[in-house]
């Protein structure tokens, strides 16, 4: 019958778009080009001259490498003053693009907090490499004498001791972030296929189905008409 037709036409159309999905995104996940970094530490870029690397020009990460005491970060430091061309940027936005102008050749030194939420923004090409170099936080300012100064840190304990702080760096960071998880740096930069990516397939078999049950609707009443034509 039509209606027949109809629903094995619509079923193996969508069995196909199925299978072309799921083949284009195994193979999608298969050939992605993963980001491997022959640098894992600082260490590694002290040992060597061929990526160089710098920092933000009058920023918090310049003046921790002009201060270190860490035999380390003064190699890196005695490197990054007498570089030529200068490696340090005027803003981070400049740093960035540098990173991404290298190919490879330039790292650009910076906080962790505005490093992992760059890694989490389109193009998706950076990464974080290795781990911190050095431990500090963020606080809030008072003026001396200040009676904000015991409620705000209160509020901000209590806000740690609840796990809201980390709730909003993931909200933030990762939640609204543009690249996959908060792992991906060293992962491939492929999505898993999920329902929203196959909906419009889904409507077609729903409406396929449902012009199939019409089709079978009018077919039965016209067979009976004709029947009890007959009859008569």
């Amino acid at each position: 019958s039509l209606s027949g037709r109809i629903v094995g036409g619509v079923w193996w159309f969508f069995t196909l778009i199925i299978i072309s999905s799921y083949t284009a995104n195994l193979a999608a996940f298969l050939t992605v080009e993963r980001m491997v970094s022959p640098i894992e530490s600082a260490e590694d870029l002290a040992k060597q001259t061929e990526i160089s690397y710098g920092t933000l020009d009058g920023g918090s990460t310049k003046e921790f490498f002009r201060r270190s005491k860490i035999a380390v970060f003064e190699k890196m430091w005695s490197y990054m003053k007498a570089a030529d061309p200068s490696v340090f940027v005027k803003t981070t936005d400049e740093g960035v693009a540098r990173v991404r102008k290298s190919k490879g050749k330039y790292a650009y030194l910076l906080e962790s907090t505005m490093n992992e939420y760059i890694e989490q923004r389109k193009p998706c090409d950076t990464m974080k490499v290795g781990g911190n170099l050095d431990s500090k936080g963020y606080g809030v300012a008072t003026p001396k004498g200040s009676d904000l100064r015991i409620p705000v840190n209160l509020a901000v304990l209590k806000l740690n001791e609840q796990a809201v702080l980390d709730k909003l760096k993931n909200k933030w960071w990762y939640d609204k972030g543009e690249c996959g998880s908060k792992d991906s740096g060293r992962k491939d930069k492929t999505s898993a296929l999920s329902l929203s990516n196959v909906a419009g397939v889904f409507y077609i078999l729903i409406g396929g189905l449902g012009l199939a049950m019409l089709v079978a609707l009018v077919e039965f009443c016209y067979k009976s008409r004709i029947q009890s034509r007959r009859m008569k």
